[in-house]
């Protein structure tokens, strides 16, 4: 049996001591010194060592688009994934500014694009089902689906990565994560979902019947990968198992937005304790993010309205965590440098 890997409380304690010798009044540098100490402590270091990211880009395509959620067509999952090799994405620019790697896994598009090179071709099945009528995927597809997730995170260890961000891509999957969000919190759906794509406000009344009709369907499930295989999608189930992966593994993991901390919540669900490997990069504009992060306990270091997913807004909060990991190890102390203490 697989268990979440231990956090070094010494490591952290010394990191928390070397605060308070720094030339700063303490706590001045607010959240930045508890960032510091966190990755003090999973990396088993007093002084932790600068991040070395690695962004895994998953994309699926959902059945549930066919119930007219989405302000574009399923297709457009097979042409972004294409627009990520071509370095023409959001995420490809901010990949390069922070000299992150970038894998990009087709583990259930709907399309054939095997001819495609740049992608890590990982297809479980063919999309997912329609979550409003049918189950998103097989027990057995949901498993095969995080293990991919898995074998990305033990591929990105073995090629030196210490900070691991998982991104997305599938038309209709803030539907999907709507509907993981409300059967995991116990929530409806009106208080859960957002715009997503940028659909109007008829379209979103529709979008939140469908998220109803299909909690309806399921009943009163609470098993992480049940609910998984009845509501998710193949991409949402292959970052649950990264994120379970790596807490088992002891990497940190730094949560996007709305889908992917629906995965989180269901990680946590299924190995509970997962949580204490993540941080949660932003919040997004989707109106159920907050509580779904609210529910892991996590506070967000940005809030910047963004609904891009990618893995995105993950991105831009790296050069924070590196500066407060810089701060941490270079500024001087109180006696190194010969200046006075509060108490002197």
């Amino acid at each position: 049996m697989t268990v979440v890997a231990m956090i070094d409380q010494e490591a952290t304690a010394r990191a928390e001591q070397r605060q308070t010798q720094l030339t700063k009044p303490q706590g001045a540098l607010g959240r930045l010194e508890d960032i510091a100490c966190w990755f003090a402590g999973r990396q088993a270091r007093a002084v932790p060592n600068q991040l070395i990211p690695a962004i895994i880009l998953f994309a699926a395509d959902h059945g549930v688009t066919a119930e007219g959620i989405s302000a574009y067509p399923s297709v457009v999952t097979q042409e972004m994934v294409k627009n990520f090799v071509a370095n023409g994405a959001a995420i490809n620019v901010l990949a390069q500014q922070i000299d992150a790697s970038l894998a990009v896994v087709d583990v259930g598009i709907a399309g054939d694009i095997t001819a495609l090179t740049g992608v890590i071709h990982a297809k479980v099945q063919h999309g997912s089902g329609n979550i409003a009528r049918e189950p998103a995927m097989s027990a057995e597809a949901c498993l095969k689906a995080q293990q991919v997730g898995q074998i990305q995170v033990d591929a990105a260890i073995a090629q030196g990565s210490t900070l691991l961000i998982a991104g997305e891509m599938g038309i209709g999957n803030t539907t999907a994560s709507a509907a993981l969000i409300c059967a995991l919190l116990g929530m409806d759906a009106e208080q859960v979902v957002g715009y997503g794509t940028g659909i109007d406000a008829t379209v979103r009344q529709h979008k939140v019947s469908v998220v109803r009709q299909a909690l309806q369907r399921i009943g009163t499930l609470s098993d992480g990968n049940a609910l998984m295989a009845q509501l998710g999608g193949l991409e949402i189930a292959a970052i649950c198992g990264l994120l379970i992966r790596a807490a088992e593994r002891g990497v940190p993991v730094l949560l996007d937005g709305f889908i992917v901390t629906a995965a989180a919540l269901v990680a946590e669900r299924i190995m509970p304790g997962a949580k204490c490997w993540w941080l949660a990069a932003h919040r997004s504009q989707e109106v159920g993010h907050q509580r779904a992060l609210e529910s892991l306990q996590l506070k967000p270091l940005l809030d910047l309205g963004l609904r891009l997913g990618e893995g995105s807004g993950a991105a831009l909060a790296v050069p924070l965590l590196q500066s407060a990991i810089a701060l941490h190890a270079n500024m001087a102390t109180f006696d190194s440098a010969g200046v006075s203490t509060a108490d002197h």
